[in-house]
């Protein structure tokens, strides 16, 4: 069986970064890829990396021509899939939101964050969080997909194993997280250019992020209690990569944290429990929709510090959002995400 793909908004990182990933799925058959700003152009033109691999042109965005397809990729900003997903849940297609629309359970809290009311509150219920590691049964059943965002993927799978086995202090978790700058998009900004960027460091956003409520309300349905979250965000001078140190006050002494971790992802494909003592680095994702961890005890402490490394294109975006495709469809999870890391 093809499935019939379209992609909205296939000329920022992550809609080529789908289309890089799709064009070796071979259940796949890419039919549409929308941009206003290209529209008409051929996507080898924009993208010579596709020549001989993709005969399309972009289009503008249009439902008739989407509601053709099997399951539709919003790669979108933030406030577009909302208006034009249930057009297209009603054409039977299955949607795939990569944006922030369909994440966040409350439509009055998403809206504090994202600065808008929701066009679409009542398809909030009916989307399922897409964390394969969490959601995966429901998934598989699902018609619309809310991806997690890329700080968040790293977070959550990082205390997951913590927070199902009680081993920590709800009230004190933290999380200290370092993104490469296309995290922020393809849109041109000063804070985001080389001579900005290069040789510095800088946190942010630490009064609040918008991927706070998400996380919190990821562990928080894990927990099946309140969590008190600090969540600091910092840019670093890379292309790709999350790195999220995370750090939470044990409950009691004794627990094998290793022995904790290897079996809660042992039969995960997509996650990686490094050998005790590793420090996972980010080029070892780079490129790959692996997440690697690593769990620490200084000192033999009462303070277990865990490190969670992605790919924020791929498992933190594209790479995600393909695995629930899979998912979704019955294939095989892990077709066409295969990919090693790239190296150097």
């Amino acid at each position: 069986m093809k499935v019939k793909v379209g992609i909205v908004g296939g000329t920022g990182y992550t809609g080529v970064e789908l289309l890089r990933i799709l064009v070796n799925h071979p259940q796949v058959e890419i039919g549409v890829v929308t941009s206003r700003s290209d529209a008409g152009v051929r996507i080898d033109s924009v993208y010579p990396s596709f020549y001989g691999l993709l005969d399309l042109c972009f289009i503008d965005p249009d439902i008739q021509s989407l509601g053709k397809c099997d399951v539709v990729f919003f790669a979108t900003p933030n406030g577009t899939a909302m208006w034009m997903a249930d057009a297209l849940l009603e054409q039977g297609v299955k949607v795939i939101d990569l944006s922030a629309d369909f994440r966040i359970k409350d439509p009055k809290i998403w809206a504090d964050w994202y600065g808008e009311e929701h066009a679409s509150p009542g398809l909030i219920e009916k989307a399922v969080y897409g964390l394969p590691e969490i959601n995966r049964e429901a998934i598989k059943k699902a018609d619309l997909i809310a991806c997690p965002g890329c700080y968040p993927t790293a977070v959550q799978l990082g205390f997951l194993p913590l927070i199902e086995n009680s081993s920590v202090n709800l009230n004190r978790l933290i999380a200290d997280v370092k993104s490469g700058v296309s995290g922020a998009g393809r849109k041109a900004s000063v804070g985001t250019l080389m001579s900005e960027t290069g040789e510095s460091f800088k946190a942010y956003a630490v009064e609040g992020h918008r991927h706070l409520p998400e996380i919190t309300q990821g562990l928080e349905q894990v927990a099946e209690n309140s969590v008190d979250l600090t969540f600091v965000p910092h840019l670093t001078p890379m292309i790709r990569g999350i790195h999220a140190t995370l750090y939470g006050q044990l409950n009691s002494d004794g627990d094998d944290l290793q022995a904790l971790f290897e079996q809660r992802y042992q039969d995960e494909p997509f996650v990686t429990v490094l050998p005790k003592g590793s420090h996972p680095d980010t080029r070892n994702v780079r490129g790959s929709n692996h997440c690697q961890i690593a769990i620490h005890q200084p000192q033999n402490a009462r303070m277990v510090v865990v490190l969670s490394v992605i790919d924020n294109l791929v498992k933190g975006a594209a790479g995600q959002a393909v695995q629930n495709m899979n998912l979704i469809f019955g294939f095989d999870e892990k077709t066409a995400l295969g990919i090693v890391a790239l190296y150097p």
